[in-house]
């Protein structure tokens, strides 16, 4: 045993897969482990600029591959590079920090996309844990690629074979062959690189020391089910949520529209502008948040016209602060991309769903916001494939006099807090995994 545990922890270099690793990294501080995350030297950057002063959490940069000018924003391109060069940079960390007898690698945690990180770990006989980042119906479905293959349902490379639904189990909702969890719709590239992932990580996931999700037993008991050896934990949402500081442009009268697609969906000019007109059209106070990264000259000069129609009642911002405008009364509606970060926090914060999914697990995600917990409602598009400003403002009026779905949605937020509060089945597993990683 060591004199203190000390885990080490490392994400895919993607924002879904940074921020709930990052959360459970300032859990595990908060029970006096000591934490060193590591990160592209791009993320990196952005960390320390946001990480809190008085913070025990340790950051430190692993060297991405990239040359200097390379395009950074380029997820998949950063991955690759950031996982080609990692091996090497990573066990030398190891074994540099490894020099002290008190700061010794105990654990090393990933999100199971990481399996180089995994490889280096199991061949230096550290103990291993992977922090699932999206749903464990996905986790589940990944987990059977290997009988997928065997049964004739997809191809070594991801392609499904056959035009019909995939059930894990009649009661969890079906995969389309068009959207499983490795789908990225026009982008045949993409879908490749993150099916070679998915797979590699098959193995490793099945071979570490814990397998962790960030979601509750009451929320999805027949998936949890499905991978006995599963802890979940969360949801995983920061402990202060005050919204105060958001300021008075919001009334407490839960009337506010939240309208934001995550960091990597990206829409085409048409669409884009449906969405601003559907959200004006509405007639309700909003908050939109359009990332600077999809903002073209043709899509400025429109946001700077519709910036001064809707001046009396809406916002566009580049950034919010998701968990704290979900939690303030003001917000009736999530317009998401279903992203399970978002779907996770949307649901513990008691909000209504309006979806529009872009890719990979977001589609099964907004199954279940729709089908199985029945807190929200999707968004159809017309025959060109566009979601329009009409279909917005119908389903809006229609989701803000669901009361089904409002009581629904409060229902499970009941459910989310009691999970995560003491006595509840995520807190027991959290103080499980603590226990079991200090010894």
């Amino acid at each position: 045993m060591c004199s203190q545990p000390h885990v080490l922890v490392v994400p895919y270099p993607a924002q879904g897969h940074v921020a709930p690793l990052m959360k459970f990294s300032h859990q595990i501080v908060d029970h006096g482990i000591k934490v060193t995350f590591v990160s592209p030297e791009f993320i990196h950057e952005r960390l320390t600029t946001t990480m809190p002063m008085k913070s025990s959490l340790r950051l430190v940069p692993l060297p991405d591959g990239l040359e200097p000018g390379d395009d950074r924003n380029d997820t998949i391109k950063l991955s690759n590079s950031f996982l080609e060069a990692m091996p090497g940079h990573f066990k030398d960390l190891i074994e540099k920090i490894n020099e002290s007898d008190d700061e010794r690698i105990s654990c090393v945690i990933t999100d199971g996309m990481v399996v180089p990180a995994l490889e280096v770990a199991e061949k230096m006989g550290i103990k291993r844990a992977v922090l699932w980042p999206a749903g464990p119906a996905t986790l589940a479905f990944i987990l059977s690629i290997p009988k997928l293959i065997q049964d004739g349902i997809i191809d070594t490379q991801g392609t499904p074979l056959k035009n019909e639904l995939i059930w894990l189990l009649k009661e969890i909702p079906a995969w389309t062959s068009t959207k499983l969890p490795w789908s990225c719709p026009g982008d045949s590239k993409s879908q490749e690189i993150l099916f070679g992932h998915v797979f590699r990580m098959n193995h490793f996931v099945k071979q570490c020391n814990w397998l962790i999700c960030n979601s509750f037993y009451e929320l999805d008991s027949l998936a949890l089910n499905l991978i006995p050896e599963i802890m979940h934990v969360g949801p995983l949402i920061l402990a202060n949520q005050s919204s105060s500081h958001i300021g008075s442009f919001w009334p407490e009268d839960s009337t506010f529209i939240y309208a934001s697609f995550g960091s990597t969906s990206i829409f085409n000019q048409q669409q884009l502008d449906e969405l601003a007109l559907g959200l004006e059209l509405i007639g309700q106070p909003f908050l939109w948040v359009v990332r600077s990264d999809i903002i073209n000259e043709a899509l400025s000069e429109f946001l700077d016209g519709f910036r001064t129609r809707i001046a009396d009642r809406g916002r566009i911002v580049n950034w919010a602060p998701q968990e704290q405008v979900l939690a303030h009364p003001s917000i009736a509606c999530f317009l998401s991309h279903c992203g399970w970060n978002s779907t996770m926090e949307g649901i513990s914060m008691g909000v209504p769903f309006l979806c529009l999914p872009y890719f990979t697990d977001q589609f099964q995600n907004k199954s279940y916001i729709c089908d199985v917990w029945k807190v929200g409602l999707g968004l159809n598009p017309d025959e060109n494939g566009i979601i329009t400003r009409h279909e917005i403002n119908t389903k809006i009026k229609t989701l803000l006099f669901d009361d089904g779905i409002k009581t629904n949605a409060l229902k499970l937020k009941e459910m989310a807090i009691k999970s995560v509060t003491e006595g509840g089945s995520s807190f027991k597993n959290f103080e499980s995994f603590i226990e079991q990683i200090k010894y």
